[in-house]
């Protein structure tokens, strides 16, 4: 026997997860079959140690493409037996992006007649955003649903049912937020979760049947394999430590970093594969670009003839045509690529890949599954793609990921520059690599000499390239002939007209308050979203108005310097006459003020208006297209009261890529300007300490007597501004301009600290750190929430979720004084415990409940003694 095949045996009866589970423990338990599907590597990532390495998904391990194709496709036809054929004909697939979006459109496959959509990391011009939801333990986590047809996701009785499909159902936490969000917006009857592994502990399974009676839908599970996946304590930083020590060992023996990094090439194979190389170098075509040099393979361009009008993928949606269309197209393509790595009489490659990139895995897939059987037995076609996990490679049978190959991104993705992996592909011995990339990523950085193809010529004897034209739907959009004006007091809030213009539409002979509990229970049910309603506005308690004079005397200083501080940043930076923009309500009386401040210190008039923005669903378009009919988009810095974990920040973000991407005009820049950072989510701040900040105590009779802003289908047009209510009603109760007088009056006495402050800040490293988001991941994780949007950090945070939601309970930075004298009171007269804790980034944080239904107001779900609680320790507001 010779050496490599003596090898080869070896490996092959060494489970790929044996280096993990001997080093830390990890335990992988389950069917018979789970370690053939499944083998262990290691993360970078600092949410999670382990990475489950599948063997039939096509994403770090070469595999036949029939057998990845296969797997999806099987598990297709089980939903489709599970479902009937008339219920899958009316179902709707929806894969996760980047490692599932091949698998998910094999199910879609399997199941004929359904339309297929992945979500997203990829902003694209021309199509509006219908949602999007986070992936806490990714790598990178944003996730946009880009469908070219808005109706795709909307349900109801042409599409009951939802199939969504994962490579692993791990916790299903991300899996249950998607239904959260989506039920909310489009209620369905039921839903199909598709996993080729279920890795659930039996907790998760408890919550997943716990959540599908909360929705009142029907919620199935259809896997290929189930297990269980054991971690001692203390795996992550054990992994993160074995992680840094295998790094430090590879830098300290370069040959076998080389190895490991590029793959080993035993000198019999080398010569091999060189001698490969000569004999095609002259029928390749050329090179296409800088890779193609004397010691390496030559490159070169395929035209797929790909079939007009098909998308490449399921990013905006890939309906039954399509798929009729790409099947029929199928054959011709891989005899195009056939031709291309050489003459049928000639000598053929025997052994090749298909390499995908990212999230394009179907295409690369379907090519490989029919250059399988157009080659036939005699060729090897195996299939992979790149990817953007960072994982640690370590050349040892008994671990699954063996080398990788390292180059830059070559798509301008939306997030910036970074690398990019290929696993298991240097050192595989492949004579030809097909890489197959989307028009939007065959780019310079591509072809450059570090380029993708560069390195893939390093270790194969010829490399082809087939780019499959990206698809990017056409916007159908008209504007309107004439947008809304912006309201002002004070026929629209008790603010001087000149203080603010409000992007609102006036909603306030509308009834759309609801009780606390009934929201809750409609938000948390999937029922409602939250700015579908308001809370009914209730008026504070003597108690209640005195700690909150109190405390705007004690902290109107230590306010007035943060004002200062963050309004000569933008000055500075943003200057010489920014247009402020508050994120409606919170945001406005910060704009207020700092329009004081500038017109104080320095004369200057700055415009100021008020603008809405909803979690989940984005900024309002019509009043950003206000905004740049009026000033130039440049100019416009976006003001927030505070910074909790970021959901805002990356709301902001996201939604201004969606209006461009949409057609909307260029040039709003995403940074928020804030009071107060203790998240570290920002860089242009007031300050970055967690402290009362008074306008936080009260609602709208602190915020001009305004509502928080409102967005329901039934009552705000695609044109319209997003809603709001005017509460005249409550104009004896309003401290808006105490608020700001207040304020105002230490300007004088804070200035010269301002002025050192500023000065330092423009000096420093401002750099966001997303500290509290961390601690809000980690606060869901061990409180058994598993829903960072009911972690609500900070002192305002904390004091909203105990004016307006349903309290569990209130976790408090032992030690912690003052600050915390109205969140104490408010959390006694609510009946929720505050629990005194340390390592904890902000003086305190509010958690929902995360199970609610109706009394489940105290900590241990019951309602408090004498029904429900009271909101500020005070009374409704008759008709509010």
């Amino acid at each position: 026997m010779s050496e490599r095949a003596a090898r080869e045996e070896t490996e092959n009866v060494v489970w790929s997860g044996d280096w993990v589970a001997e080093r830390l423990g990890v335990a992988l338990e389950g069917d018979g079959e789970l370690r053939e599907l499944l083998g262990l590597a290691l993360r970078r990532n600092p949410k999670r140690a382990h990475l489950l390495v599948s063997n039939v998904l096509g994403k770090h391990v070469p595999q036949r493409p029939s057998v990845v194709h296969g797997a999806g496709f099987e598990l297709g036809e089980r939903v489709r037996e599970l479902l009937g054929a008339r219920e899958a004909r009316r179902a709707v697939v929806l894969g996760y992006a980047e490692t599932a979006t091949g698998l998910g459109h094999a199910v879609a496959d399997g199941l004929r007649d359904a339309p297929y959509l992945h979500s997203t990391r990829r902003p694209v011009a021309g199509v509006r955003q219908a949602g999007g939801f986070e992936e806490a333990h990714s790598h990178a986590t944003s996730h946009l649903l880009l469908p070219e047809d808005p109706e795709l996701l909307a349900g109801g009785a042409e599409a009951p049912t939802l199939v969504l499909v994962d490579d692993e159902f791990s916790t299903g936490n991300t899996v249950l937020n998607t239904i959260r969000a989506l039920h909310a917006l489009h209620p369905r009857e039921r839903y199909v979760i598709v996993a080729l592994v279920d890795m659930r502990s039996a907790g998760d399974r408890d919550r997943l049947t716990a959540f599908a009676a909360e929705i009142g839908a029907r919620v199935d599970l259809v896997t290929r394999g189930a297990g269980t996946v054991t971690l001692p304590d203390g795996v992550l930083e054990r992994g993160q430590a074995l992680v840094a020590a295998q790094e430090a060992e590879q830098a300290a023996q370069p040959d076998r970093a080389a190895q490991t990094e590029q793959g080993e090439q035993p000198a019999q194979a080398e010569q091999e594969a060189q001698g490969d190389r000569a004999a095609r170098a002259g029928r390749a075509g050329g090179p296409a670009g800088p890779a193609g040099g004397a010691d390496t393979a030559p490159v070169t361009r395929v035209d797929l003839d790909w079939p007009a009008g098909v998308p490449d993928g399921g990013r905006h949606g890939f309906t039954p045509a399509h798929r009729a269309a790409l099947e029929a197209a199928l054959p011709g393509m891989a005899h195009r690529v056939a031709a291309a790595l050489g003459d049928p009489t000639g000598p053929r490659p025997r052994r090749i890949l298909v390499l995908g990139f990212e999230e394009l895995m179907y295409a690369p897939l379907r090519l490989g599954t029919a250059l399988e059987e157009t080659l036939g037995a005699d060729t090897e076609v195996r299939y992979s793609t790149t990817t953007r996990s960072p994982v640690l490679a370590v050349d040892d049978p008994g671990y699954a990921i063996r080398t990788r190959l390292v180059f830059p991104a070559h798509d301008a993705p939306a997030d910036g520059p970074g690398d990019r992996y290929a696993y298991n592909v240097a050192g595989a011995r492949f004579d030809a690599v097909v890489a197959v990339v989307d028009s939007t990523a065959d780019t310079p950085e591509l072809h450059a000499p570090e380029g993708l193809l560069a390195r893939l010529a390093e270790h194969t004897g010829q490399v082809l390239l087939a780019v499959v034209p990206s698809y990017t739907p056409v916007p159908h959009r008209q504007e309107p002939a004439v947008l809304p004006e912006p309201l002002r007091g004070p026929d629209f809030s008790s603010y001087a007209p000149e203080d603010v213009g409000w992007l609102l539409q006036d909603l306030s002979d509308t009834e759309l308050e609801a009780p606390t509990e009934e929201r809750e229970e409609a938000i948390q049910s999937g029922g409602a979203h939250y700015a579908e309603s308001l809370p009914v506005e209730y008026q504070p308690s003597a108690a209640y108005q005195a700690l909150f004079t109190a405390a705007l005397e004690t902290s109107a200083a230590r306010i007035a310097r943060a004002v200062g501080t963050v309004t000569e940043t933008v000055l500075a930076e943003r200057g010489p006459r920014p247009v402020l923009v508050s994120l409606a309500r919170a945001g406005t009386p910060v704009g207020v003020l700092m329009r004081r401040w500038a017109r104080h210190r320095h004369g200057l008039d700055l415009p100021h208006y008020a603008i809405s923005i909803v979690r989940g669903r984005g900024i309002d378009a019509t009043a950003l297209r206000w905004l740049a009919a009026h000033h130039d988009p440049a100019d416009v810095v976006f003001v927030d009261g505070w910074t909790g974990k970021g959901a805002i920040t990356r709301e902001l973000a996201a939604a201004l890529e969606e209006f461009e991407a949409s057609g909307g005009p260029a040039g709003f820049d995403p940074e928020i300007s804030v009071l107060a950072d203790p998240g570290g989510c920002v860089r242009t701040y007031g300050t970055r300490e967690d402290f009362l900040i008074p306008s936080a105590c009260l609602n709208s009779t602190v915020s001009g007597l305004i509502s928080r802003t409102v967005l329901r289908a039934d009552l705000v047009g695609p044109d319209d501004f997003h809603g709001g209510k005017f509460y005249r009603e409550l104009a004896d109760s309003d401290v808006s301009g105490l608020f700001l007088d207040t304020i105002a009056a230490r300007f004088d006495e804070v200035a010269g600290r301002v002025e050192e402050e500023a000065k330092e800040l423009l000096a420093a490293d401002r750099a966001p750190t997303w500290e509290g988001w961390a601690a809000v991941e980690r606060i869901s994780e061990e409180y058994g929430i598993h829903d960072v949007n009911l972690v609500k950090p900070g002192v305002g945070e904390t004091t909203r979720v105990l004016l307006r939601r349903v309290p569990w309970k209130i976790l408090a930075r032992r030690g912690a004084g003052a600050d915390l004298e109205h969140i104490r009171l408010l959390a006694q007269q609510r009946g929720v415990p505050v629990e005194e804790v340390d390592d904890l980034p902000y003086s305190c944080v509010g958690l929902i409940h995360p199970r609610y239904t109706r009394g489940a107001t105290g900590a241990d779900g019951k309602a408090v003694a004498g029904g429900s609680a009271p909101t500020a320790g005070g009374e409704p507001v008759k008709g509010a």
